[in-house]
């Protein structure tokens, strides 16, 4: 058990008699009651001092967070629309096309190659200005 440091205090009445009434109830006694009280007070005191130092950056922090999930639905809705209308407007190449598949090809891979570009290059094609 850890040792007990003696303290010397002085309550309004009015306090001092609600912890004398609190204190008759089996098992409870007044240090015990004013050792959890400021306990309680201590460890809410604590709480409080962390959520001044951290709260308004962790709200920063979850706005951030709600922002991208949505930007991110919307890049991914944009991205199956614009597939499904490509797929729709163009016929899939016969098998024997081979023409048409070396050329869609090169499509991709120049498409790859400009990705990688962008993407090495910090840029992103719907920033302001991106297209000068």
């Amino acid at each position: 058990m850890a040792a007990k440091v003696r303290h010397q205090l002085f309550l309004p009445r009015s306090t001092s008699e609600r912890l004398v009434e609190l204190a008759r109830q089996p098992g409870a006694s007044k240090s015990d009651i004013l050792a959890q009280a400021l306990t309680a007070w201590l460890d809410r005191q604590a709480r409080s001092e962390l959520d001044e130092r951290f709260g308004r950056r962790l709200d920063r922090i979850a706005t951030l967070l709600e922002r991208l999930q949505r930007d991110s639905q919307i890049e991914l809705e944009t991205l199956a629309l614009f597939i499904r209308y490509e797929l729709a407007i163009h016929p899939p190449l016969a098998e024997d096309d081979k023409a048409g598949r070396a050329a869609a090809a090169r499509r991709f891979e120049a498409f790859l190659a400009q990705v990688a570009r962008q993407v090495g290059q910090g840029r992103r094609t719907l920033d302001p200005g991106a297209g000068q």
